[in-house]
């Protein structure tokens, strides 16, 4: 297999993709993934996209497609698992079939919801404020952390999605972008209101998802965007953020990126992806 191997960000992006490929303006892009990847809360959404998927117009798949000048179709969706990717999700069909033979490029941010990652933060930091504030817990929802078996499941489905997308579209340049960096590497602060231990075991799911993306990557010859890298001084807590805290204002995801961090991305991609 010839090896693209790309200079620019070699500590941010592992490599390793068959043929020398191209990606020039008009080619086939397809974006796939979850909340990370569709952008919740960043006006305004796609037109005619399903209203749960919260699929922003701005998020870094829609700006590297303008960049780039692409062809792109968007089926990323808020709230998706790597069920979703697989094999459908409710009415909604499975995001892989978006795919084609002629796609040259495909990205994908997923497995966040597999083992709860967010849903989990935004629980136990409802938790803290509603103790805080000498409320009941009534109307938090209780965190759900991952067992050891839902790893390794995700470990299955995350292998099982990259060798679907080299069956598919063998040609395509495939980047998975992993999840962005949220809390700080110690430690919590006002936009992460979290007990220690909490924090701790939020921190241990961010590194097991990060591995097992890379993992999925490097085990299928494909681009891993690592993205928790370049955003480690712009989490929630940092002055320049590029993360959403918690609570939001009203229409704005928690613990998602902002508008800063979904184009930070697209500009990371654009930098690092062929002509």
């Amino acid at each position: 297999m010839r090896l693209l191997c790309l200079a620019l960000l070699s500590s941010l992006l592992t490599a390793c993709a068959g043929g020398q490929q191209s990606l020039p303006p008009g080619a086939s892009y397809v974006a796939m993934g979850s909340s990370f990847a569709a952008g919740p809360g960043l006006l305004p959404y796609v037109p005619g996209a399903p209203a749960r998927c919260a699929r922003s117009s701005r998020n870094y798949a829609q700006q590297l497609a303008v960049k780039r000048g692409l062809a792109l179709v968007d089926v990323t969706c808020s709230g998706a698992a790597t069920g979703a990717v697989l094999d459908g999700w409710n009415e909604l069909p499975a995001q892989m079939t978006a795919i084609g033979t002629d796609t040259r490029l495909v990205t994908i941010t997923i497995g966040g919801n597999d083992v709860a990652y967010i849903g989990n933060m935004i629980a136990a930091s409802c938790q803290i404020l509603a103790a805080g504030a000498g409320q009941g817990m009534d109307k938090c929802r209780a965190p759900a952390w991952p067992t050891e078996d839902g790893f390794q499941r995700l470990d299955t489905s995350l292998r099982r999605v990259a060798a679907e997308i080299r069956s598919r579209a063998p040609e395509a340049i495939v980047v998975f972008v992993d999840y962005a960096a949220i809390l700080p590497p110690i430690g919590t602060c006002a936009a992460t209101p979290l007990s220690a231990e909490s924090a701790e075991r939020l921190r241990d799911i961010d590194r097991r998802l990060r591995g097992l993306t890379a993992a999925a990557a490097e085990a299928s010859g494909t681009f891993l965007l690592k993205v928790s890298d370049l955003s480690r001084d712009h989490g929630a807590c940092s002055t320049v953020s590029w993360m959403t805290g918690y609570p939001a204002p009203p229409g704005v995801a928690p613990y998602h990126p902002n508008l800063a961090g979904m184009t930070a991305v697209a500009e990371a991609l654009d930098r690092l992806l062929p002509r």
